[in-house]
């Protein structure tokens, strides 16, 4: 039986605030459990998220599953349980999820909890196997290159058969000179 306050402090509620502003910047969220790391490992790692704009909160796994519910996001509080920190993506989290699985590699007192990309709830392995995957940046180079290269193709075959005839005429005058 759950025991209700009498009284809502005003601290707690502009935490929870606090927290849903940033949640609701993005819907990309991996969440890790941080305990033994150093202040100075977290900071390295802090560095090189927000080198990708990325954040890495500390949060209270209360405030932070109330500010999932209020902004109606799916169901994380199996991940909201001990220490908990939750990297914040913005832009791509395929290159947030590498950075956190590569410091954890490194680092063996992370641990990854799971993730919410998106609309879809993954468990660690499942966050793994996505860090795994072509970022946007690279899946928009290969669209490019493949869109781009029937354009190449025909460039160069035009070319060339210019360069033939270029090279039959040199040869015919060569000849007829000699």
């Amino acid at each position: 039986m759950a025991i209700v306050a009498k009284k809502i402090q005003d601290v707690k509620v502009s935490s929870i605030n606090e927290l849903k502003e940033a949640f609701s910047q993005t819907k990309d969220f991996v969440f890790a459990d941080y305990r033994g790391l150093t202040v100075g490992q977290i900071t390295a790692l802090r560095k090189l998220l927000r080198a990708k704009e990325a954040q890495f909160k500390v949060v209270k796994n209360n405030f932070a599953r109330i500010a999932f519910e209020q902004l109606s996001a799916p169901d994380v509080a199996a991940y909201l349980t001990g220490p908990t920190a939750v990297a914040i993506s913005p832009k791509d989290p395929n290159e947030v999820a590498k950075i956190l699985l590569d410091f954890a590699r490194e680092t063996p007192a992370l641990h990854i909890k799971g993730g919410l990309i998106g609309d879809t709830v993954y468990n660690a392995a499942q966050v793994e196997a996505f860090s795994k995957l072509p970022g946007r940046l690279e899946l928009i180079a290969m669209l490019m290159s493949v869109m781009n290269a029937p354009v190449r193709n025909l460039a160069t075959a035009l070319n060339d058969s210019n360069a033939r005839l270029v090279r039959t005429i040199k040869a015919v005058g060569d000849k007829k000179a000699g």
